[in-house]
């Protein structure tokens, strides 16, 4: 199996401390994916990743570059740091890189989209994949709006199909999950939905597929770490089976 590619999941946390009049500032550069990685590793996939701040110089810009990996995992970063490239700055005409994506998922690629702040429509609306090429190839409809539900309480996965390749060799039941993207299942795709949590009596898809042109795609509704993956999510015996299952079924391996 060729590696993976995940672009995002990096971000930079900056901090201010003021004592009296003296100000000081310190900044960190964190990884979220951290367990992910972790996890395919132990599954025996490799990962290439390329951090939200690469991602405009870096990410493929062509089928040919896409092809050098099995899947792709879009993973909280916005629709933006993907559409940038060098030569968009520079005010030349460039790549849509979004719809390159599509196109290549049409042609037999695996496209895996997860949640977070800026996955999907995001937090604060600041995703901005609703009406992308993205989202036509998707197995879900991005809201036009700000999409984030945090639940503190914690929202309970039930499982709709047992059957699908994607949840084979889990044991146990899901964890609770602290908060995910509101997203619609496709009204001819209900099929598509195998994971449901319920919020104030209103039930929303989790994890969902589609067969799209000669390709594959899933929609992942929250993180792949922490936060809204909550620490028993994180330890519990299924989450590496779970997250290598998904790039590999993208890849139809499974």
């Amino acid at each position: 199996m060729k590696p993976v590619l995940l672009a995002g999941e990096t971000f930079h946390v900056t901090s201010f401390a003021s004592k009296g009049m003296e100000v000081g500032a310190s900044s960190r550069y964190l990884n979220g994916a951290t367990r992910y990685i972790e996890a395919l590793a132990a599954q025996g996939i490799e990962v290439v990743q390329i951090g939200g701040e690469r991602c405009e110089a870096e990410f493929p810009r062509s089928l040919e570059a896409l092809a050098e990996y099995s899947a792709v995992v879009i993973s909280d970063v916005g629709a933006l740091s993907l559409l940038y490239t060098p030569e968009t700055r520079m005010g030349q005409r460039s790549v849509n890189r979004l719809e390159l994506l599509r196109h290549w998922v049409e042609q037999g690629g695996g496209l895996m989209m997860a949640g977070g702040y800026t996955g999907f429509q995001g937090m604060d609306g600041s995703g901005m994949f609703h009406g992308t090429a993205v989202e036509d190839c998707m197995p879900v409809e991005i809201s036009p709006y700000p999409d984030g539900l945090e639940a503190p309480e914690g929202l309970d996965p039930f499982v709709v199909d047992t059957s699908h390749p994607v949840l084979a060799g889990l044991k146990s039941s899901f964890p609770f999950v602290l908060g995910m993207n509101r997203v619609v299942a496709r009204a001819n795709l209900e099929e598509a939905t195998l994971v449901r949590c319920i919020n104030r009596g209103r039930d929303l898809p989790l994890l969902a597929v589609r067969d799209y042109g000669a390709g594959r795609s899933l929609a992942w509704m929250t993180d792949i770490g922490p936060h809204w993956l909550s620490a028993e999510f994180m330890r519990w015996e299924g989450y590496d089976i779970l997250m290598a299952n998904m790039v590999r079924w993208l890849a139809r391996e499974i």
